[in-house]
């Protein structure tokens, strides 16, 4: 399995954008702000529902890669 993106790093990508969010814009926001396949990827294996902040997608990338 990959290792995870640092959190930083993708918060990087992920700024700017009004909460909550759905997943399709998450993935759209990184890829726009130019995130790395690694994020991408990441991303792309976190729940599809909506999210209510960067604790909440940060909280699925770290449970979805133990």
């Amino acid at each position: 399995m990959a290792d995870m993106p640092n959190p930083i790093e993708v918060q990087k990508h992920l700024k700017g954008m009004d909460y909550p969010v759905s997943k399709d814009t998450i993935l759209s926001t990184a890829k726009d702000s130019g995130a790395d396949q690694a994020i991408l990827d990441a991303l792309g294996n976190i729940p599809d529902r909506e999210y209510d902040g960067p604790n909440a997608i940060s909280h699925e990338l770290s449970a979805n890669n133990g």
